[in-house]
């Protein structure tokens, strides 16, 4: 049995929707021991040592990050980071596993998604669902880099509503399957492992595929805007036969794997782009210090340390929500779906923000080809969209959390929302009414006495969704399901107060421990607390006054007109 088919507490997330703050979850802050730690900062010292010449650009001329680079990190077994030391890999748990995936990010945001490609989501359907004999048989050679893995999931007319495949696998006599279909967009998908996700008579099911087997093809490539030295493919099965112990699971699985897989592939991005995030900053500090305007440094003008301080304060806050969610999964008791979508939406959102600030600072000099933040820019953009997009991620998050409060309340009917991963499913008759009662706000519990206001103030915020949480469902009724602007703002305070929740558990443990910096780390925790309260605030309150009918209609207008139809 695998760790994904364990009895789970339900999410935090899902608490707040209800009104409750479910402070055991999140108190105090996941951490590693100190020789878990030292470990971790050794595997993260080598990577960094095997990529000190490693040239971004040069990989993204020659299309690829080199096999010399994949042969290199392989040989230190950085190509398996997750993978049980028995089958060659390092063995790390999820949170030191995404600290190492923080030194790919910043060195190339490009070889961060190959490395991503290849074990959050390549390798991790293997690690989590596959027989001892699977393992044995394709782990070795993963870990060690010597083959590459997949995820083979999209196809040319499924991109977010993966439930809907039209790739099939027909069940053979034997117990073999026979694949035939198309998929895109598959980065490494000419390479050596390929998860594979298809339909079939008896439900979803995922076959793992090897290269050089007969009617699989590959091409011709993807040229992309950014990442292009990702290995981005289109893959064709016409009659693939695959044979029975290449199964993952059992028939019908095959949803479920993909779906976990990309849970767990979420959290890795996050802390990727937490070092590319780190990184950004590291070259806008270098050069706003050195470049003088009007007889004195950039630093030195409040609008570029207004810059400088975002972008300090939100590393920060991705930080501790992406290692908030992977202390969920490490300690393997709480479901953690909704976080592990809140943190790649806020992360990719965030992430892109910053890079446009770094490259404001540093003026038209980062606007040339060769400049780093030039190859970050062309790099960046798809990150909001890849591994489920944003938007679809923030309507998963509302309707479950919606899900979850509608079977808290009597008088009315449960959403049927079906399997979670679907994000968006058919949504059952509610009772209209009126909210008459105000929640009595929480308090999270364990946050330390110095950050109490800001403690008192999510309570206030957790208070106020469940109350437009409730009052949404009762507005709307069925319609909840078409609402996607009051999804997108319960998604978005909600995945406000997570963040929020999350700097406040870590900041407590640096106060607690009296660390030598604990003082400007609490004025660094309340400073984002304070900004992401506001930006709380605005959601919530435009869920009682908006514009979205006047939005509805001059969307339905510009359609008709084929785009802007009016004149000077």
């Amino acid at each position: 049995m695998t760790s994904v088919d364990r009895t789970v507490r339900p999410s935090f997330t899902k608490s707040l929707f209800a009104g409750r703050i479910a402070s055991e979850l999140v108190f105090p802050f996941p951490h590693m021991s100190a020789a878990e730690a030292a470990r971790v900062e050794t595997i993260a010292a080598s990577a960094r040592e095997v990529l000190a010449d490693y040239d971004p650009l040069r990989a993204e001329r020659e299309g690829w990050v080199g096999d010399d680079t994949i042969r290199a990190l392989g040989e230190r077994r950085l190509t398996g980071l997750f993978v049980a030391e028995e089958y060659g890999g390092l063995g790390l748990g999820q949170s030191a596993y995404c600290r190492v995936m923080e030194e790919f990010g910043r060195v190339d945001g490009t070889l961060a998604t190959v490395m991503g490609v290849h074990q959050s989501i390549g390798t991790k359907p293997l690690h989590l669902f596959g027989t001892d004999d699977q393992k044995a048989r394709w782990l070795p050679d993963l870990a060690s880099g010597r083959r590459l893995a997949a995820f083979a999931l999209t196809e040319p007319n499924v991109g977010s509503d993966a439930w809907n495949l039209e790739t099939t696998a027909e069940r053979q006599s034997d117990g073999s399957w026979v694949l035939n279909g198309e998929k895109r967009w598959i980065g490494n998908g000419d390479k050596d492992v390929l998860t594979v996700f298809a339909r079939s008579e008896l439900g979803h099911v995922a076959l793992v595929v090897e290269k050089g087997t007969e009617g699989l093809t590959t091409g011709p490539r993807f040229e992309t805007l950014g990442l292009r030295a990702n290995d981005l493919q289109r893959v064709h099965f016409t009659d693939v036969r695959v044979p029975a112990e290449n199964l993952l699971g059992e028939p019908g699985d095959g949803f479920r794997i993909a779906m976990a897989t990309l849970n767990n592939g979420r959290m890795s991005m996050g802390t990727a782009i937490a070092g590319g995030m780190k990184q950004f900053l590291a070259w806008s500090v270098e050069h706003t210090e050195a470049r003088r305007q009007f007889g004195r440094p950039l630093a030195d003008f409040e609008m570029v340390g207004d810059k400088l301080a975002w972008m300090t304060q939100q590393i920060y806050g991705v930080e501790s929500m992406s290692y908030m969610t992977t202390g969920f999964v490490d300690r393997g008791d709480t479901d953690f779906a909704l976080e592990s979508a809140m943190t790649k939406v806020v992360a990719s959102d965030t992430g892109w923000f910053a890079l446009n600030r770094a490259v404001q600072l540093h003026g038209g000099e980062a606007f040339m080809a060769a400049h780093p933040l030039s190859k970050a820019l062309r790099d960046f953009r798809i990150f909001p969209i890849f591994e489920g997009a944003n938007d679809v991620m923030r309507a998963f998050v509302a309707l479950n959390g919606l899900k979850a409060l509608s079977e808290e309340l009597p008088d009315v009917s449960s959403l049927s929302l079906g399997d979670p991963g679907r994000a968006i499913g058919v949504l059952a008759p509610y009772v209209a009414g009126r909210v008459q009662r105000r929640i009595a706000p929480e308090r999270p519990v364990g946050v330390h006495p110095q950050l109490s206001r800001a403690a008192a103030e999510v309570g206030e915020q957790v208070s106020r969704l469940r109350e437009r949480a409730e009052g949404a469902l009762r507005k709307h009724g069925k319609r909840v399901q078409e609402a996607q602007l009051v999804q997108k703002r319960l998604a978005e305070a909600a995945s406000g107060i997570y963040a929020q929740t999350a700097v406040l558990s870590r900041a407590s443990v640096a106060l607690e421990e009296a660390r030598a910096d604990s003082d400007a780390e609490r004025h660094l925790a309340v400073g984002f607390c304070k900004q992401s309260a506001r930006q709380v605030a605005r959601q919530l309150r435009a869920l009682e006054v908006d514009d979205d009918r006047h939005v509805t209609a001059l969307a339905a207008a510009t359609r008709a007109s084929g785009g802007y139809s009016f004149r000077l």
